[in-house]
Parts: C-alpha cells; structure tokens; sequence
C-alpha cells in the first residue's frame, strides 16, 4: 500500500462542482492500494500515518503527530501512485490492486484512521475529483507499507 501524505493547512475535494471532504490543519492523504495488498495493512498504514511526526513543536522542529496535534485528515484514493515509469513516457499502472480491491483497502484505511480518533473526510473512490490544498510547509513524505 503506498500512500502520500502532505501536511496542510487545508485541503478540499470536489466531484461535479460540489465540496465532498475537506480538512486542515492536518494531512492530505493519496493512497493507492497495490497488486498483493492484504486486509492487515490499512491499519498498520493508518497507525504509521497518525503516528507521523511532521508536525512543528514549541521550537519549530517537526516532532508532533496529527494525534499530538488533533489535526485532521482528507483521505483520497490515487491509483496513479502506482504509476510505472521505467520505460517510454506513457506510465503503466498494472501494479495497482484491481478496483474492487483497491476499493475496500481504502475505505479501511480511512476507517482505521478514523478509529485511531482521526477526524477524517474522504473522497470518492474512482470518482474525477478535483482537489485543493495548501502545502503547510511544503512538507510531502511518501509511504509504502507492505507485508
């Protein structure tokens, strides 16, 4: 499972014109189920992601975690983080888990966030969104967990 989180001062998506999640401060979560993915890793995701310290302390230094902060967290699928761009221009994305899977491991992923006291808003799986965001920071970090 790969995911990307960016830590935001607010975040929007909207599918057809119309607000559908937001969320800030906090994170902006991509995630992308892959090919081989199982049950057991949105929770170890979530807790990775909660447990995350890229948030400013007293002293300005990134040692706070969105539990520490009581941030937020917009959760929005992103197949092409699956992208495969070692050859041509055209980038493959076989290695994505097929919709159905990638589908249900999100949805987990946004409830085991939720349950670990997350405030979380999603997007909508397989929808065109639009989203919005200002990069707090910037700060950006990549994530794969897998297992």
């Amino acid at each position: 499972m790969r995911a990307l989180v960016q830590r935001v001062s607010e975040a929007s998506v909207s599918v057809d014109g119309a607000v559908i999640g937001r969320a800030g401060p906090g994170v902006l979560v991509l995630v992308c189920a892959m090919q081989g993915d199982t049950d057991a890793l949105p929770a170890r995701m979530a807790a990775k992601i909660a447990k995350l310290r890229i948030f400013r302390d007293e002293e300005g230094r990134m040692n706070r975690s969105l539990l520490d902060t009581g941030g937020a967290a917009l959760v929005i699928s992103q197949f092409t983080l699956a992208a495969d761009t070692r050859t041509g221009n055209r980038p493959g994305f076989s290695a994505a888990a097929a919709p159905e899977i990638g589908a249900r491991l999100y949805e987990a992923l946004a409830a085991e966030l939720s349950g670990l006291g997350v405030p979380v808003e999603t997007g909508r799986f397989g929808a065109d969104m639009k989203v919005a965001l200002v990069n707090d920071g910037p700060v950006t970090i990549p994530l794969e967990i897998t297992g």
